[in-house]
This record gives structure tokens, sequence and C-alpha cells, in this order.
């Protein structure tokens, strides 16, 4: 545990890929497998079933410190972290042996989940003593599931791979399904990882890491596991002017234009008698959506398809129900008769990477699309729509349709490209481009606000907006609602009798799309202008308004708005605008379709 503690210490104190790579390295060279199995598990992002609850953490830590919880609020407001602050508050103990990770999770961990409150209580107050800060810090990160560091699951692979003298996508490519939490890392599985490539089940690979066999009609079958899918090829945003996208990418008709959902990306695998689906986040997911493993079912052996699990209004096109359907279903684990048919999930292909046990990702795009369509005219698949047009501009007014057809623009896949791993840097014939709309905007009024967490525990960088409930007569009114909330409810001269007083209905939370620079000059208005505190949440004066994007929009009877916002973010504040002219309700709910 001491060891991979001073891994993640070692991680969270350089911005440095160079040096967080080296520890990486340096960890698994000297790791025994069934640590190195876990810490691997843990750094590309596994996450395990919460053991006990933060709150019992919390009780027990202010117990063995002997402090009252409002103190430990505060050490907890400070450091921002709250595995930090149990670290840092804890007694000193007597430090005792260490044992491996492995241990410590398989058979302390683990079967934490089974003990009785009191029992998980007495264990965890011995283990905290056996520990130095940094181990208790790790330890209570893992104990309640919240364990993040900063590295990527890529370099995780490319330290893998490097130590092991492989290729990094072979360790990507080996590692799918990983983290999934229905299976618990080994040491065997580790072991696979990284074994020699002159044992590796995998074909010989292609400057772009991808096998070379594709193309050979003799080449042997790739054996893979059952119901391992691929790493996903990933898109880059289009940021290229209109004009200049024949310079950059050449005429239109080189590349393969689709619309561009707003659903969960899947991989369908079907080999063997069974059937599995895998979310991009590599979770696998075939129990939550039946009727889409019934339709694998109807796939040859040896098949999988990239493509999108969508909720689609009836009719004969592709036209998905708004994201907060698909929603209903995601959270579910218990799916009952009457969500499955109020709300049934259908799953749009738009690419065939496996076809009779062969990897089909070295051949060209066109060519797994022909044969994706004649699958799908087999199968009964449903396909990703193409669409055409003579130049970029008139592709260009085509995607402006985007929103009435509740999807978010184009994606740009060049005829010849192949199937990668990960983002390709290439925006050209190599790289497939997302080319969305501009997002939706509002003018909304900042009006709480909380601290952030870890290195922003000292900053207030978590908001939430607000816009009028109706439009405001004139600057007095709004003034007046904004300075004593509780005097809008007298109208200004000349209202109407019984009108609505105004005020400020919260619409939104964002923390995201400011710079360091604009974040620390908000925090000083937000300290400047407190009304009141609420636990970790300041109300404030309202003085700054905000320009937030958003991806869409939704009626939510879980919200006093009775909107809620799709992936809100900051894009600029509004120094412009005065107060009373932000955004009133009803323009929001006009832009729900």
């Amino acid at each position: 545990m001491r060891d991979f503690a001073a891994l993640f210490t070692a991680l969270d104190a350089s911005t440095a890929t160079g040096d967080k790579l080296a520890a990486l390295k340096a960890y698994f060279a000297r790791a025994e497998a069934a640590d190195a199995a876990w810490a691997t598990y843990y750094l590309c992002g596994g996450k395990p079933r919460q053991v006990v609850p933060t709150a019992v953490l919390r009780k027990l830590a202010c117990r063995l410190a002997g402090i009252e919880d409002w103190l430990f609020e505060a050490c907890y407001q400070a450091a921002g972290d709250l595995a930090e602050t149990i670290a840092q508050v804890l007694p000193p103990g007597e430090v005792g042996h260490d044992l491996p990770l492995a241990r410590w999770v398989e058979d302390r961990l683990l079967p934490l989940r089974q003990k009785t409150p009191d029992e998980q209580a007495t264990l965890i107050a011995r283990w905290w003593a056996e520990l130095d800060a940094p181990g208790r810090f790790l330890l209570t990160k893992l104990i309640g599931g919240g364990f993040r560091v900063g590295v990527s699951k890529l370099l995780v692979q490319r330290a893998l791979a490097e130590g092991a003298g492989l290729a990094a996508a072979v360790v990507a490519e080996r590692m799918m399904g990983y983290t999934d939490a229905r299976r618990s890392p080994t040491a065997e599985a580790w072991r696979s990882l990284v074994r020699p490539a002159s044992t590796a089940a995998v074909p010989p690979l292609g400057p772009d890491g991808l096998p070379l066999d594709s193309r050979d009609p003799d080449a042997a079958v790739l054996p893979r596991l059952d119901g391992q899918p691929y790493p996903f090829f990933l898109a880059h945003p289009m940021d290229l002017p209109l004009a200049a996208m024949t310079e950059r990418l050449g005429p239109c008709g080189s590349w393969q234009v689709e619309w561009k959902f707003d659903g969960i990306r899947a991989q369908v695998v079907r080999r063997g008698a069974d059937a599995w689906i895998w979310s991009r986040g590599e979770e696998l997911v075939t129990e939550r959506f039946p009727e889409v493993r019934a339709l694998a079912g109807r796939l040859p052996d040896g098949t999988v398809l990239d493509g999108e699990l969508l909720v689609l209004e009836p009719g004969p096109t592709l036209r998905p129900a708004p994201f907060a359907q698909l929603q209903r279903r995601i959270g579910r684990k218990l799916l009952g008769k009457r969500i499955l048919a109020e709300v049934p999930v259908d799953f749009i292909a738009y690419d065939l990477l496996e076809l009779g046990g062969r990897d089909l990702r070295s051949l060209p795009l066109h060519e797994r699309r022909d044969a994706l369509e004649r699958l799908a005219g087999e199968a009964l698949v449903r396909v990703s729509e193409r669409v055409s047009a003579e130049d970029w501009a008139t592709l260009d007014l085509l995607r402006q349709q985007a929103r009435e057809r509740r999807v978010e623009g184009f994606m740009l896949k060049h005829r010849e490209s192949v199937y990668g791993m990960g983002r390709r840097r290439d925006p050209g014939s190599g790289g497939w481009l997302k080319w969305k709309l501009a997002p939706m905007t509002v003018d909304a009024v900042l009006i709480y606000a909380q601290a952030g967490h870890g290195r922003r525990a000292s900053l207030y960088t978590d908001y939430t907006f607000a816009v009028w409930n109706r439009p405001p007569h004139d600057a007095a009114e709004a003034q007046r609602a904004l300075q004593a909330p509780a005097a809008a409810a007298t109208p200004p001269a000349g209202a109407a009798t019984g009108e609505t007083p105004l005020t400020l209905v919260p619409v939104a939370k964002a923390y995201s799309g400011l710079t360091d620079a604009e974040i620390a000059r908000v925090d000083a208005v937000i300290r400047r202008t407190t009304r009141e505190k609420f636990g970790p949440v300041r109300s404030v004066q309202p003085t700054l308004m905000f320009e937030l994007g958003f991806e869409g929009i939704n009626h939510s009877p879980r919200h006093r708005s009775g909107v809620a916002l799709r992936f809100p973010r900051m894009l600029r504040i509004r120094e412009d605008k005065p107060l009373h002219e932000a955004d009133v309700l009803d323009n929001l709910l006009r832009l729900i379709g």
C-alpha cells in the first residue's frame, strides 16, 4: 500500500507528462503482478462499489481525532478533499507492517461490505493507525469509492507498453474491458496485458497500430476473448471555417457524412451463442438493454458493430427522442414491463469492426460500410443515414436542420479512413471529425457559489445561475428585486393588478469555461457580495451575468424552473450587458422541441 501511495503522491505532485510516465514505469517495474493488476485497474478508471458511506468515515474520524463536526467541516472546506481532511486530523499512529496492495483490497476492503457498521468502524480505525498520512489518504479514497488521480488511461497504457517493449496500441486493445466492475483484476490478467509480442494472439501491426491481416482473405481469424470489444475510435471537434474546408479537407464527396446522434456510444459483440453490449466507458451494459441484446441475436457469429444506443420516436425516419427519455433507462438495473414499453431503446449501427471473427478495422471505411449495409439488410439492423451534398456550403445548410432533427450536427469520416484507436490529431484523410452546431446560449445571473475541490479548494468555482421569471418592466424594477427579493412582491407603479412578482429562478449549475484569472476575479466578487452562507454554499448579491452554452434542454419536474440544461458551461462574463437584460424563463421553454 505504501508503494502505491508513493506513486499516487508522485503523480499528483507534477503536471509534467515525462515525470508521470517515469513514476509509472518505475512502479510497474518493481511491483508484484497482483499489485500491478489492482494499480492498473484504479489508475485506468476502475471504480468498485463504495465500501463504507462517507458520512460513516467522517463521523469515525471526528471521534478518533476528538473534534466536533463543525471543526471537521471547517477543515474540510479548507482542504477541499474528504480523504485529505481525514488523513490530517487523525492522531499519529504506530505505523505497522505494510501489506501489498492486492492483500489490502482482496483481504480487507472487499470483505468489509459484509461487516456490520460497528465492525467496519473497528477495522477502519485499526487500519488508519497502521498507515502514515499518505497511506491513510489513499485508503480512505479506496474505501469511499472516490479514487481519482491526474493521469490518463493512455499514459498508463504507454507506461505498460514501454516497460514491456510493446506497441501502445497492443496494450490498449488487450485492456478493453479490464476495468469493468464485474471483473476483479488478477495477476494472470495483468501478465496477459504485458506478455511478449511473440506470444501475443494478435497479427502484425501497421503504422496505425492496427492489424494488417484485414485485406488478406487467407489470413487466420483473429482470436479474441468472448465478449471483448475493440478500442473506440473517437472524433475531433471540427473548428475549420467553411471557406477553408475545401482546401484543408478536399471535396465533401471524399467524406462519409452522417448525422451526429446524442445517445450512448456502444459496441454490440456477438460471439458464439451469446452477445454483449459495451459502452464507450468500457462498461458492460448488456442487461440494461434486453431489446438490443435480442437484436444482437440475429447477427452471425463473430460480429462486432459500432454505433449508438438511442430512444427513437415512432415513424420511418431516424428521429431521436429527447435525451431525457434515454436517461430514464441509463440508471435502472431492474427493468419492468412498463419502462421497457414506454422507453424502448434501439441501436443504430454505423460501422462494422468484425465479421466472421475477422478484424476489419484496417479496411477503408467505404468497404466496411458496404459490408455493414449488406449485413444490416440480412439481420434487420438499423444503419445510420448517409447525407450527401454537392459542396461544403450546401452541406452546411443541411447541418442547420440538426436541432429540428434532435441531433447535434454532422460526423465527417473520410471514406479511406481505417478504424483507429482513440483520437487522431490529423484532421485530414485519416481522421474523423464532429461538425456540431454552435451551442445554444442563455444570459444568466450568478446567485450561488461553492468552493471547488483539491487545488481549487480555496476558490469559489462552482456556480448556480438564474434567469428572470418574467421580463422586468425596467431597470428600476429589476434593481429592487436584486437588492431585496422580498420587495419584488410590491409591483412597480402602473403594473397590472395581480402581476407575478419579479424574481430570479435558478436554471443551471456550471463550473467550467473560465480562465484562472477570471476565476480569481469572480472569487473576489463572491467574497465581497456574500449575503448568506449555507454550509459550503454562499448566496451572493447578484452583480455578475454570464453567457452560458449548453447542448440541449428538456422539461424537468425535478427542478424549480421546470427545465434542465445539458452540459452547461460558461462562455464569457457579460460585462457589456445590464442585469435587467438577462434572459427570461419563457425564452428557455421555447427552445424545447
